[in-house]
């Protein structure tokens, strides 16, 4: 009888704990069904290969149940998980941005991408927001859009041409693409078409366009670089007033092969803190720079000069084999904790701790990008944010001319481009 009632409480308690673990379901349930039910209208039943990367608050060890999830509710809708050879892809990134998390699924059909997306409530799962290490929050807005006011029709629209650079100066916003430069002004709270100027000759570009530029040192022009091409603008206000503030301005355009100015700063004499040959074939800098940091770099991306406190500077650079490097001293040493790094980044300085942070974007090629501040400790970068997703792939980072901010270029889904401010909060 005793042995029979025992029996009976630990059935009863069995059920207690099955009823529980029922009542309270994963948080991730209800965002993994609404992403599945996307995913299902995109492709249809059938076999795909599902892929699950995490770059938000969420825990690492919380991403196995979340691809579980979403692969029960994909398999209930008839999709089901394939190998890598399958002709059907998903790439979902678990993200967030300043309004919560944001899941993106990148679904691949044949030679076709479509894009899902879900907002999730973060607050629910079991982090309920930055990492104890997050002492900074990036936040961003969109500085400028097709929907500003555009150029004329016999321009080129700009937001549907690659964007290669972006840049403030007194005078407003300058905008170069793959076809020229234009020049925006505010009005009414938005970036005002001025005055647009044509490359000298129309050269063949490689896939993924760059271009640079640089202010002058008096705030009120840039030297402009891109593939074979070089441009001076100047501006000079003019006075009256019916004067048009696009009048002021005078742009000079040549070819060139001269190098890249990279530092983002030019002399008071005009000349660059640092330059780099670019290799406009390969679309990537040759690793000759001038003057020399005495050592050989290898090709490279991307490269940032990193303020010290003694007020001399280290040069940090992103090589085409994926990896990152500090030289310093006469030394070229590698960066650990950038295996995720894209190929763009760039130095924010702030008041949240340390000289400055490096804004990176992330590694591959999906079709959401997002950005996180880094700081460096000693030859390693540690994270100082959360992930910060964008709308789109970013496809160059400039440090602002306030100081305070970074311009990412951002390409969305229908390949029209942005400019994205961000800045970076204290927490």
């Amino acid at each position: 009888m005793k042995a029979m009632r025992v029996i009976w409480m630990l059935a009863a308690f069995i059920g207690l704990a099955g009823a529980a673990a029922y009542a309270a379901p994963s948080p991730w349930e209800q965002p993994a069904a609404a992403l599945a039910d996307q995913i299902s209208g995109i492709l249809g039943p059938g076999p795909a290969h599902l892929t699950v990367r995490n770059l938000s608050s969420i825990p690492a060890d919380g991403l196995p149940s979340i691809q579980r999830l979403l692969a029960q509710h994909l398999k209930a809708r008839g999709i089901i998980s394939s190998g890598a050879d399958s002709a059907n892809t998903i790439r979902v990134t678990l993200s967030q941005d300043w309004q919560g998390g944001l899941w993106v699924a990148e679904v691949g059909e044949g030679a076709e991408t479509h894009v899902a997306m879900v907002r999730v409530d973060l607050a629910r799962g079991p982090s309920s927001g930055s990492n104890a290490q997050d002492r900074i929050t990036l936040r961003k807005q969109v500085e400028w859009s097709k929907y500003d006011l555009a150029a004329p029709a016999s321009f080129p629209p700009m937001a549907t041409r690659p964007v290669l650079a972006a840049f403030e100066t007194n005078a407003g916003l300058t905008i170069m693409n793959d076809e020229g430069i234009a020049i925006y002004a505010r009005s009414s709270g938005a970036w005002a078409f001025q005055r647009q100027f044509l490359f000298a000759q129309r050269n063949s570009l490689p896939r993924d366009p760059r271009g640079i530029l640089i202010p002058s040192a008096d705030g009120n022009g840039f030297t402009a670089m891109t593939a074979g091409e070089e441009c001076v603008g100047s501006y000079a206000p003019q006075s009256g007033p019916a004067a048009d503030p696009g009048d002021g301005w005078t742009v000079q355009c040549h070819a060139s092969d001269d190098p890249w100015p990279i530092a983002n700063k030019l002399d008071a004499n005009g000349t660059p803190l640092l330059s780099a040959f670019y290799n406009a074939a390969r679309n990537y800098f040759t690793g000759v720079v001038s003057p020399t940091p005495g050592v050989d770099l290898p090709p490279f991306y991307s490269a940032a000069l990193i303020p010290r406190a003694a007020g001399s500077a280290a040069l940090l650079v992103g090589g085409i084999d994926g990896k990152v490097q500090l030289v310093e001293n006469g030394v070229l040493k590698p960066v650990a904790g950038t295996r995720d790094w894209g190929s763009d980044f760039a130095v924010l300085p702030s008041s949240c701790g340390g000289d400055a942070q490096i804004i990176a974007s992330g590694s591959g090629e999906a079709a959401i990008d997002s950005l996180r501040a880094f700081e460096l400790a000693a030859l390693e970068a540690v994270p100082a944010s959360a992930p910060l997703a964008m709308d789109g792939a970013v496809t160059a980072l400039f440090p602002a001319s306030d100081g305070k901010s970074v311009l990412a270029v951002v390409r969305n889904a229908v390949n029209e481009y942005e400019v994205d401010r961000v800045t970076a909060l204290c927490n």
